[in-house]
């Protein structure tokens, strides 16, 4: 028995109401609706084409929101929370190296910048840019070791 088109009226009418919710729920979420339109413009958004914009808003979808927590209730800069995993940093010390001493910053080549918290000097071989390592110890401290002076430090981060 061939199927007749007004035999599928009935289900495709039902099935439209569906769809449409579909595409509202996306838009729904689109950036235009989640900002204002001075935020919208602002962002320079409104210049983009609308692929473009559904581009992002597709982009955005699909990668996890991020909520960073920049410092603690003290105003304390905060780094890694407990649940962040803490691996190993491996990057060069930005500069002149002769050891260290106590409460003293080194601006790594990575951007990040530690501080000693170690009270005894440590001096080595004088280098340009040495390799470090920084890993993660007991506690939630954290050890700085280079390579070329043999010796490791406690620090803690500070930017």
């Amino acid at each position: 028995m061939p199927i007749r088109l007004r035999h599928l009226a009935l289900p495709l009418l039902l099935a439209l109401p569906l769809c449409c919710v579909s595409v509202h729920a996306q838009d729904a979420n689109s950036l235009q609706q989640r900002m204002s339109n001075a935020e919208f413009k602002a962002a320079g958004l409104d210049k983009l084409s609308p692929q473009e914009l559904a581009n992002l808003d597709n982009w955005l979808s699909t990668h996890g929101k991020a909520t960073t927590k920049v410092v603690d209730t003290s105003g304390k800069p905060v780094f890694y929370t407990d649940k962040t995993r803490r691996d190993k940093i491996v990057t060069h010390i930005a500069g002149h190296f002769d050891g260290w001493r106590s409460q003293q910053e080194f601006a790594m080549a990575n951007g990040q910048a530690w501080k000693i918290t170690d009270p005894e000097p440590h001096a080595c071989q004088p280098a340009e840019n040495p390799e470090v390592q920084i890993k993660p110890s007991l506690l939630g401290f954290w050890l700085m070791y280079v390579p070329s002076c043999y010796e490791s430090a406690h620090v803690k981060r500070v930017r």
